[in-house]
């Protein structure tokens, strides 16, 4: 290993600078559906319901992730307020840890300079500044996934005997990952690990792994969750890792379903423009441009980024349906190769400083670009709107139906105290949904079945409703048809972008509202007054 100088303070601004822009691009904008909305509201939804062990949607227990994520958001929320920045926060730190083991693993591996030019680059990317601030799983699993390998990488650089310390770090990265999103936030680390030992024929080194203290470790944090919901739901485990992670690996039926090539025009997106660098960087190796000394760091650095790279994206190529999120764990080894390919193409040049600040201004311009002209390009989607306005009219008791659909942005926003009543014909939709909202709320009702009978209810429950007092309705602007009709005893209220908001005849009958109760807690959060007529 490469000795190194004193850090210098200012090399770790390269993590402060871009996390402190990544925190200020996660407060300007609404959330965005169906992620943003479903994810943050389950998070919220611990803090009403005080069950921190059972992630729920619309109150029906959720085991398509397991809820690392939706305990950290949860406490953000508790501390700051029910806000979307305070729901981003946990990814906007889980960001920079991974930005700062770009720095601190580079610098240690290859020496300052690379390091911080890695980190600047990554904090100027589209993945760091975007995804970031996106409200799911995406970011803390990738983050934890990097910590991981970086933890391992360093415990098993040097010498025929790991670092034990640094292993046993990375033997609990996994288990944060693994109850972060499951089986990928260990098998993937397993995965570039294990082949670049056995590309650089260092593979007896994990005989001597710490496997007893470091697996004891990993129980130790990833058991006790899935030990206890398991219990309580016998057929959690075979949901969450047979349907909700094998079979979306190996089958077919599923949304999203992209060409081969995506992840690696999704490589070029993400850490847009310095991919590019990365690309010249990987062409000159194979020329035979690069040193060829075998104690190189660099060199050494370079196939360990190219198997991390190559490994995770052959992996997330296979299956057929694919989202950009899932590939963010190869932002950290794309970076350091950018940087080795700035190095080698552009660092001796005239002027390459002034060069390369800006470039970097203007990669950091089209994610700022992007989050700024989000309100607008998602506001036809949003239910934002009348959620507000639901927010000042109605009391915490107040029963609300959604019909034609589920506006996953509505409970967090107007921060509703129980589920919404979804109005769909389950019966229809059980035998001919797709990949589909109501696939996910009506498998989550498999597993509380008495929940989901007061929860997922039939059209014609909508005509009674209506003689109820204070009871409210939302239904898409554009509701089918066929699907009209059973607007019949409800009067409008407010109509937004994408969604409707009535109320019963049986209030409008009672004439303008006069209760002096003061809402929902989405209302003050909007700068709302009390229920006005």
């Amino acid at each position: 290993m490469t000795s190194t100088p004193p850090r210098p303070r200012s090399g770790w601004l390269t993590v402060l600078a871009p996390g402190v822009l990544l925190a200020l691009l996660a407060a300007l904008r609404p959330l965005a559906v169906p992620d943003e909305g479903r994810y943050a509201d389950i998070s919220r939804w611990m803090l009403v319901s005080g069950d921190w062990l059972v992630p729920r949607l619309d109150g029906l227990p959720f085991f398509h992730k397991p809820p690392l994520t939706h305990w950290l958001q949860a406490a953000s929320l508790a501390v700051f307020g029910v806000t979307p920045w305070a729901a981003r926060l946990p990814g906007v730190l889980l960001a920079c840890l991974m930005l700062a083991g770009v720095y601190a693993a580079g610098r240690r591996l290859a020496g300052e300079p690379l390091a911080r030019r890695a980190a600047l680059m990554l904090g100027a990317s589209g993945g760091f500044l975007i995804g970031g601030q996106y409200v799911n799983h995406d970011i803390g699993v990738a983050a934890w996934i990097a910590s991981a390998i970086w933890c391992f990488v360093l415990a098993l650089w040097d010498g025929e005997r790991p670092h034990a310390g640094w292993a046993r770090a990375g033997f609990a990265a996994c288990a944060l990952g693994l109850l972060t999103k499951g089986l990928i936030g260990v098998a993937l680390p397993g995965l570039v690990i294990g082949s670049w030992l056995l590309a650089t024929r260092q593979w007896r080194k994990i005989i001597h792994l710490p496997w007893v203290s470091g697996l004891a470790l990993f129980v130790a944090i990833a058991l006790p969750w899935f030990w206890r919901a398991g219990e309580r739901y016998p057929g959690l485990w075979s949901y969450l890792f047979g349907v909700q992670q094998f079979s979306r690996y190996t089958s077919s039926g599923f949304n999203n379903v992209q060409p081969w090539w995506f992840y690696l025009a999704g490589c070029l997106l993400l850490l847009f423009p310095w991919a590019f660098l990365a690309v010249y960087e990987g062409v000159a190796r194979w020329r035979g441009k690069a040193p060829a000394a075998p104690d190189d760091p660099t060199r050494r650095l370079a196939v360990l980024c190219w198997i991390w790279l190559g490994a995770i994206v052959l992996f997330f190529s296979i299956p057929r349906s694919k989202l950009i999120g899932y590939i963010l764990p190869v932002l950290p080894p794309l970076a350091l190769l950018a940087a080795l390919g700035w190095q080698r193409a552009l660092a001796a040049r005239p002027r390459a400083g002034r060069w390369f600040a800006a470039a970097w201004l203007l990669a950091a311009a089209l994610p700022v670009a992007i989050t700024l002209a989000a309100p607008r390009i998602e506001g036809g989607k949003l239910s934002r709107d009348v959620a507000a306005e639901l927010a000042c009219r109605a009391a915490p008791g107040d029963p609300i139906y959604a019909l034609g659909g589920y506006p996953m942005d509505l409970p967090f926003t107007a921060q509703t105290q129980q589920p919404l009543r979804l109005v769909q014909d389950w019966a229809r939709t059980r035998a001919e949904a797709g990949d589909t909202w109501a696939r996910e709320l009506f498998e989550a009702g498999d597993f509380e079945p008495a929940t989901a009978r007061r929860i997922l209810l039939q059209p014609e429950v909508l005509a009674q409703a209506a003689r109820q007092p204070q009871a409210w309705l939302l239904a898409p602007r554009d509701l089918p048809p066929d699907q009209r009709p059973l607007l019949a005893g409800w009067q409008p209220v407010s109509e937004g972008q994408a969604w409707a908001l009535y109320r019963s005849a049986a209030s409008a009958a009672e004439g303008p509202e006069t209760s002096q109760h003061e809402g929902l807690p989405g209302c003050h959060a909007h700068g709302g007054k009390q229920r006005q007529p």
